[in-house]
């Protein structure tokens, strides 16, 4: 670490060769200054800008002739030729519109105008993150056409495009400087948790919609680009300070900080070196909601004994005791196990050779992320010390690049807290005590005390939860190293037990998981237009090994690392018809994963250019996706206690077993209804789970048709067998058609309308596979597989299959952008999504749509509102929809948000001041079903960047 800051300190050493030195101003059409141009030498990456006055001195190493540029965003660039020293240089800079002229990369991998790609696109441009309303440029992609945020927590955000995605969007991918920054283990986005500096950004690219043609398997809804800037471009020292403030009604109001710096130096035109730091800190968006996921007449345990609060954990486990009812322990809230600190800290390094005077570079980086933040999956996780590593080689040049990089995780010290609930508890009394006491307590109520059912439930809840019996004399079953009493948070023997539950990696005593997975990951890519001129054609692959290491807390590796292995190979040829006017573009990849038959991904898209000027732009594409199950959907292995997880690889059924009864897992009730202590275990197998299972719906109806009366013979003929098989990729066909145009310079339209087919849809089941008896694919159940639903003597699984049923959805946006007075500028865009399926081909399918049906977004802002001072406003609505997940399931309310911030340049000191606020005047409001309502935040920051 000393040597890594002794290599940051020497940015600050530079040596002067200059044999020229030239000076000048910039001004623009009327006549004024105009301050923070960037001035460099035609071949040279090194330069200068002009100060407050417009002025600028430059030397150069080279000697006369040569040509000095003049460039700034939104004004067109001007050259000169300096024939001597001392020369004074005068530029006139005229203004530009550059809407039709911005080049992207992504869409195609070739560089092109962003009217011209093939399909639809959006950019985050240097302009825009500058101006951005929101506390990070990340956090500012939510303003972008198409893009939905799905919040799990201050810190932890994933994106989500054209609908299916959980916090845990596995199927948007998310690339770096080329590299996928998504978790090696369970494969979701990390959000910003190991991303790019905002001082360190150059631009951002979108691609909404399936882009398997180019990207492979997990480009299914969508890809974010996120480049970095060359230190051979933007040299100097830069930093910048953030200060505010975030709002909730649950967590109060609370500080947020944050801080990053940039060094970079071109030590010569051949060797240059960059590094970044960011830090920061804050308080979560705490998940406080008591909705109860059981029904029931209240939020409490109040005159609802079988209460199961949303953001309350322990309170999951339950049991049903005859002439009592459906009972469930006392819980703990999510703000009693979490400290809901957010803390992140990102640093990277790297070093860039140039050995010929040409494109040929290249890079050596080292990317780190560390922190403390909350992810919600299947269930809500505390990320304590948190880190991620990854180390990337790339030889680049005009038209080739290849890399390898690695990408490791450590979960650190991050535990489940359902998990850390539950074993807080345990650590008390065990399950089989508590509700032996809770049922002695209620039955006495009633018939000693004649307590109603609610007075006797808040009785027997007392007497189970402290012992104390203040009228009756009850004898407490205690257990536990807290004498039977239940742990109060805020005592130091809850702080001990949770400390004690979250070191420990097995989840029937703990909460922490393990994870040091990693994957190893290489792309190759070369354009062949300076070779053929008939049409631009390229060819590329990648090939990606995964490392699976959780030492069997999370898959099934319990007995060494699990290896997975996939590869994929490309090709593209663009041309161009009719003058130029008419742009064909085919794309073809073939992808192979270990444990399935390889893919073909084709894409073919048209764009035509209409108008004497070919302002007008239509497109139409037509491409295929598809995604491989992820390693979770394969490999993981996890009891959740009330469900356990299974992945569908054929390997991963035989590694996983677990063992049930006798009463250790809780207690099971017998026909009877008494509690079954040391009865016969068995041992049950993931083959048990897909071959021999009932489905969910139908064993519940069973429950609910024995309580309404019917005999075990009435009911059973509502149990239903499931019929999934292995999980296998998912696939989509993408129709898209689009026009883009800028209409008298001044008016952007954007229009683009998309149709998906998915096919095999991935999906997860929950079914019950009994302790004894058989299941068989067309008869009914065996009457020992009867008996075992009726006592309760069975086990509830979360498979991962594909869906029987087709899935379409259908969209289109529609954005406009225009300059309504002077330096204003106006921008609104709708968007539309919506989903359909046939429920009777798949009853238990569950799509997971999370995406709203209607959204508009639109901004107001001014770069130079009066010398500069400038500021933007965004405002967002989005109509009230269904979210499905593995967490929780709820209707997420319609929400209007408002955004702003103000700016303001102080060109003598190359700095800018921002003051920015979020959900201006707004309530707090909700993303994700479970996770923490979002408040207001307001920040203040001060950048300096030469």
């Amino acid at each position: 670490m000393k040597i890594y800051y002794f290599i940051l300190t020497l940015f600050l050493c530079s040596i002067s060769f200059a044999q020229t030195t030239v000076s000048g101003s910039v001004k623009d059409a009327k006549n004024q200054a105009v301050p923070g141009v960037n001035i460099r030498v035609v071949g040279q990456k090194s330069g200068t800008t002009t100060d407050f006055d417009g002025r600028f001195n430059l030397k150069s190493a080279l000697p006369t002739p040569f040509t000095v540029e003049a460039s700034s965003v939104g004004l067109k660039s001007q050259r000169i030729q300096v024939t001597e020293n001392r020369q004074v240089l005068d530029f006139i800079l005229s203004s530009e519109d550059t809407k039709l002229d911005e080049i992207v990369v992504s869409a195609s991998r070739t560089p092109e105008r962003v009217i011209e790609s093939p399909v639809t696109i959006e950019r985050m441009n240097a302009t825009q993150i500058k101006n951005t309303t929101a506390a990070t440029f990340y956090d500012g992609l939510e303003n972008l056409k198409e893009v939905q945020m799905n919040t799990s927590s201050l810190s932890f955000k994933s994106i989500n495009t054209r609908g299916f995605a959980t916090v845990a969007n596995t199927r948007f991918l998310q690339l770096v400087d080329g590299m996928d920054n998504a978790s090696p283990a369970l494969n979701f986005v990390l959000g910003n948790l190991i991303g790019v500096s905002e001082l360190d950004i150059a631009n951002v690219e979108l691609l909404p919609g399936a882009s398997s043609a180019l990207y492979g398997a997990n480009a299914f809804n969508g890809v974010l680009f996120m480049n970095s800037k060359s230190p051979f471009v933007k040299e100097g020292i830069s930093t910048y300070f953030k200060y505010g403030q975030t709002s909730q009604q649950t967590a109060g109001t609370n500080d947020y900080y944050d801080f990053g710096i940039r060094a970079a130096k071109a030590f010569t035109k051949h060797f240059a070196m960059k590094g970044n730091f960011v830090f920061t800190k804050a308080t979560e968006w705490i998940a406080s909601e008591t909705t109860s996921l059981t029904g029931g007449p209240t939020n409490s345990h109040d005159r609802n004994q079988n209460y199961d609060g949303l953001n309350l954990y322990g309170d999951e486990v339950t049991n049903f005791i005859p002439a009592v009812g459906q009972i469930s322990r006392t819980g703990y809230r999510e703000q009693d196990l979490n400290d809901n600190k957010l803390q992140n800290i990102k640093a990277d390094f790297s070093m860039h050779i140039k050995p010929w005077a040409n494109d040929f570079e290249i890079i050596l980086q080292e990317k780190i992320g560390q922190g403390n933040t909350v992810y919600q999956g299947a269930n809500r996780y505390a990320l304590k010390n948190f880190l991620m590593n990854q180390v990337r080689l790339e030889v680049k040049g005009k038209n080739f690049f290849a890399r390898i990089y690695n990408t490791t995780e450590d979960a650190g010290n991050s535990y489940d807290m359902r998990f850390a609930a539950w074993n807080i508890n345990r650590q008390a009394k065990s399950d089989v005590n508590w509700f032996t006491d809770y049922a002695k307590a209620f039955q006495l109520s009633q018939a000693i005390l004649l307590y109603g059912s609610d007075q006797a439930a808040a009785y027997a809840r007392t007497f189970a939860d402290t012992n104390v019996s203040p009228i009756l004399n009850i004898v407490p079953n205690n257990g536990g190293g807290a004498n039977g009493v239940r742990l109060e948070p805020g005592t130091q023997a809850f702080a001990d037990a949770l400390k004690t539950v979250a070191s420990i990696p097995d989840f029937t005593k703990g909460a922490k998981f393990k994870d040091q997975s990693s994957i190893w990951h290489s792309d190759v890519n070369y354009n062949f237009k300076n070779d053929i001129k008939f049409a631009e054609i390229q060819v590329g692959g990648s090939a990606r090994q995964y490392n699976l290491n959780s030492e069997g807390s999370i898959f099934t590796d319990k007995d060494g690392p699990i290896k997975y292995k996939e590869f994929g190979i490309y090709g593209q040829v663009q041309k161009k018809f009719m003058e130029d006017r008419l742009k064909f573009t085919g794309s073809v990849r073939y992808d192979k994963a270990q444990n399935f038959v390889g893919n073909f991904s084709p894409r073919v898209s048209f764009v035509y250019s209409a108008g004497a000027s070919k302002k007008h732009n239509f497109r139409v594409s037509y491409q295929t996706g598809f995604r491989n199950p992820t390693t979770q959907d394969q490999y993981i292995g996890l009891d959740l206690g009330p469900v356990a997880l299974i992945g569908s690889a054929a390997d991963n059924l035989l590694r996983f077993s677990e063992v049930r009864g006798g009463g250790g897992n809780g207690g099971f009730i017998s026909a009877q209804g008494q509690t079954i202590l040391g009865a016969s275990t068995v041992t049950l197998t993931g083959q048990d789970a897909y071959s021999n299972a009932l489905t969910q719906p139908s064993v519940l109806a069973y429950d609910l048709a024995r309580r309404a009366g019917q005999t075990v013979a009435q009911a059973s003929t509502l149990l239903q067998n499931t019929t999934v098989g292995l999980v296998k990729p998912e696939s989509v066909q993408a129709f898209e058609l689009g026009y883009r145009s800028v209409v008298n310079n001044d008016l952007s339209v954007d229009l683009n309308g998309y149709y998906n087919i998915y096919n095999d849809f991935l999906s997860q089941a929950r079914v019950y596979t009994p302790y004894y008896g058989n299941v068989f694919n067309s008869l009914a159940p065996t009457s020992d597989a009867v008996t075992a639903i009726e006592n309760k003597d069975r086990r509830l699984y979360q498979i991962y299959t594909n869906s029987k049923t087709q899935v379409t959805s259908v969209g289109f946006g529609v954005g406009l952008s225009k300059k309504v007075y002077g330096n204003f500028e106006l921008g609104v865009n709708y968007n539309y999504a919506d989903f359909k399926f046939d429920q009777e081909k798949d009853p238990a399918f569950i799509p997971g749509f999370n995406t709203p049906k209607h959204r508009v977004k639109a901004s107001l802002g001014n770069t130079k509102l009066l010398k500069n001072l400038g500021f933007n406003a965004n405002m967002r609505w989005s109509d009230k929809y269904l979210w499905e997940s593995s967490f929780a399931d709820g209707i997420v309310p319609a929400v209007t948000v408002f955004d702003a911030q103000i700016n303001y340049a102080i060109p003598q000191l190359k700095s800018v001041f921002k003051l920015g606020a979020n959900n201006i005047g707004g309530k707090d409001y909700i993303q994700v079903i479970g996770a923490g309502r979002i408040g207001q935040q307001w920040f203040a920051s001060l950048t300096i960047n030469p």
